[in-house]
């Protein structure tokens, strides 16, 4: 570690101090040249879960961006706030393990994901969800998504 004071790059660590919930270390070091005292910090830096839209382009997984739209179908929807985040949690931490090796997970894969647990928690908010997610454009588009909801229902899927 290089001195603020003298530049030298000679130094010993003094004292140690986890912080943050081990997720840091602070270190008291003093340089060997000059004697001068001063603190570093020590964190592990982890990549960023990219998400990997459907044009191909890369951008930052965003939670506050999945839980405005998991908030958005569920608008005004019985379901408690704790229900809502422990959805996106759930959700977050798979994308997480799907993306684990490449630090990447596809749109179409986190969209699917949400779909599923929606379709578990509330059938409206599913349908909301699924009509913007894949481009309903037709009244026909809702109407077969209902009859599927229905049929499955019928046959014991919901």
């Amino acid at each position: 570690m290089r001195c603020p004071h003298c530049g030298s790059i000679d130094d010993k660590v003094i004292d140690s101090r986890t912080l943050a919930n081990g997720e840091s270390i602070r270190r008291r070091r003093e340089c060997v040249s000059c004697g001068f005292r001063f603190t570093s910090y020590e964190r592990i830096e982890e990549k960023p879960l990219m998400v990997v839209k459907r044009d191909g382009r890369r951008v930052p997984f965003e939670r506050q961006k999945l839980e405005r739209g998991v908030i958005r179908a569920l608008e005004k929807r019985p379901i408690s706030q704790l229900s809502i985040e422990n959805l996106v949690n759930e959700i977050e931490d798979e994308a997480a393990m799907k993306g684990k090796t490449a630090n990447e997970i596809p749109s179409v894969e986190l969209g699917e994901m949400v779909l599923r647990r929606l379709f578990d928690l509330d059938k409206v908010a599913y349908v909301r969800f699924a009509s913007v997610y894949r481009k309903f454009e037709t009244m026909d588009e809702f109407l077969m998504e209902i009859e599927r909801l229905g049929a499955d229902a019928r046959e014991g899927r919901a």
